[in-house]
């Protein structure tokens, strides 16, 4: 099931619309004690939570990722239900799931090109969540951009994953491909121009595995 578009407005200002299935989870109860008003809906989809900051919330949690085998087609769903919304992808990074994190975050970030923030649980999601609602009026601070502004921490951290490539090198890469699925899909030579033969043979080399891995 889908993203319905008519449930997909904008909640007001301190306000949370949230899937009836959370309704009893301590992610709820720490919203609720941060002054943050809760609405359930029965057909909002794919997707967990919506946000007044225009942010649409798919939560991933430790099980999703272990036992649940489609949790790429799921993504996958989320991001062509939910465009209309800036997609975030919640994922639980814990001691059992952490050995699946690296594949689950080149997926999201790589093959998507949506925006993954790792948690340790629902508590520190609902204080996630917390500042985003309260953010009144400022910008989204994981909204992507274009050019520079596409370098946030996250999509930094994972292109500095490959072999050889350091944070000097990350940030110019970064800096000359406007979105993370044109440095996906770069050819050796135009790498090469930026980072040299060496280190723009690993990163193609590194995306091509990866996009295999997701298909």
């Amino acid at each position: 099931m889908e993203c319905k578009k008519a449930t997909l407005s904008v909640p007001s200002y301190g306000h949370v619309i949230t899937s009836e299935k959370w309704r009893n989870s301590s992610l709820i109860q720490g919203l609720k004690g941060g002054g943050v008003k809760i609405v359930f809906e029965t057909e909002l989809g794919i997707a967990d939570f919506l946000l007044p900051n225009k942010s649409c919330i798919l939560y991933l949690s430790e099980s999703d990722i272990i036992a649940d085998t489609a949790y790429k087609r799921k993504l996958v769903r989320y991001r062509n239900a939910c465009s209309s919304f800036q997609e975030l992808v919640l994922v639980e990074k814990t001691r059992l799931s952490q050995q699946y994190f690296s594949a689950v975050q080149k997926f999201v970030v790589l093959e998507l090109g949506l925006t993954l923030l790792p948690i340790g649980g629902q508590t520190e999601a609902s204080h996630l969540v917390l500042q985003m609602v309260h953010t009144d009026g400022k910008e989204n601070p994981f909204r992507r951009k274009s050019s520079s502004g596409l370098l946030d921490p996250l999509v930094l951290s994972t292109v500095q994953q490959v072999p050889g490539v350091g944070r000097v090198k990350a940030l110019a890469l970064l800096e000359h491909f406007p979105s993370i699925h044109q440095l996906c899909n770069a050819t050796v030579a135009e790498l090469e121009a930026i980072v040299g033969q060496a280190s723009a043979q690993s990163i193609h080399t590194f995306f091509y595995k990866s996009s295999e891995v997701g298909r």
